[in-house]
């Protein structure tokens, strides 16, 4: 059988990710991209990119554990590298801080970050307002430069990438062995997923070098990670708004916030304001699905819905993406031979 053709719909970090961890388990695989919007236009691009679960409630704890443990240790090895800079990405140390005590003081990721602790006295004293918190270093991952990064490192290895809307996974049946559906929030339409949502955030990234350290809001609603060039303030989550329209008071409503956790973002420069749909479902949709239509068949292995939590577990999901996209090119050649005899 000539190599397997393989089609991944959709270029954000998911995408991207899941066709390299494709080429890299499936090699005699001939691997596309197809998506309508590349970086810097993708949601992805909005994105903070900082290593902190978010919980899927209809996800097995030590399935996401297992995720976020693949995709922290990958980007680490890439911290501890040459490509950090060009990959953008670095460790960063900071707090997350809680105005009551959590129920869960070790969250499941804990020992997977870095130098979790509660933190002291000392430390909690710069955050009047709340009263216990948790210390720890992470990864931070600036998303435009570790999109285009994942995108030589695709090209490097042949991999094709085209501009193209696809409305349906259907239409690529005469050109494809296996569609990997990796839409983000555009498979609420492409294949009709009632269950997934859009949670809308809003963000802001300036310009404020001193600030070293990551500070969030254990709600998860106020946030500030430093990046290489720029700190991300944060957020929204609003459920169910499709809008991409900066909104003005929402951006006063974010910094505001921001400047109650660290007053020095008074001095803050160059306010910029970015607007994303995080793919909202109860899980990640991490499935093989046969497609049939008057006795042909197609292949379809989805991965998206991965929510404000993306970035901590892509490399993990992307993995066992490709694992599935491996045993549906199995059941091909399994099928060629059988017909041949």
């Amino acid at each position: 059988m000539a190599a397997p053709k393989v089609a991944v719909v959709g270029a954000g970090v998911i995408g991207l990710s899941t066709a390299l961890c494709i080429t890299e388990t499936c090699p005699s695989c001939s691997v596309t991209v197809l998506s309508d919007q590349f970086s810097p236009n993708t949601t992805s691009d909005v994105a903070a990119g900082m290593l902190i679960p978010h919980t899927y409630p209809g996800t097995p704890i030590h399935v996401q554990k297992q995720w976020f443990k693949e995709t922290f240790t990958y980007l680490f090895a890439i911290s501890n590298s040459a490509e950090a800079s060009e990959a953008g990405i670095h460790l960063v140390s900071g707090w997350q801080v809680f105005k009551n005590t959590p129920k869960e003081e070790l969250p499941f990721w804990s020992d997977v970050v870095l130098g979790f602790r509660p933190m002291s006295e000392a430390e909690l004293q710069k955050f009047p307002q709340h009263r216990f918190g948790q210390a720890f270093t992470t990864l931070k991952c600036d998303c435009p430069p570790y999109l285009l990064w994942l995108e030589k490192r695709l090209k490097a290895t042949g991999v094709q990438m085209y501009t193209r809307k696809v409305a349906d996974l259907w239409e690529l049946h005469s050109e494809y062995n296996v569609v990997v559906n990796c839409a983000g929030i555009g498979a609420h339409q492409l294949v009709g997923d009632e269950k997934l949502f859009p949670i809308r955030g809003q963000v802001l990234k300036v310009h404020a070098p001193w600030v070293k350290n990551f500070i969030r809001d254990g709600d998860g609603l106020t946030y500030i990670y430093p990046g290489i060039h720029r700190v991300t303030l944060g957020g929204t989550r609003e459920k169910g708004n499709w809008s991409l329209s900066p909104d003005p008071g929402t951006t006063k409503d974010i910094f505001d916030r921001c400047c109650s956790l660290e007053p020095s973002l008074r001095g803050a420069q160059d306010i910029q304001v970015k607007v994303g749909l995080r793919p909202t479902r109860r899980c990640v949709r991490l499935q093989r699905e046969v497609l049939s239509q008057g006795g042909v068949k197609l292949l379809v292995v989805h991965n998206y819905g991965h929510g404000s939590g993306g970035f901590s577990v892509h490399r993990g999901t992307a993995k066992e993406a490709a694992h599935l996209v491996g045993e549906c090119t199995a059941a091909l050649q399994g099928s060629s031979s059988r017909a041949k005899l």
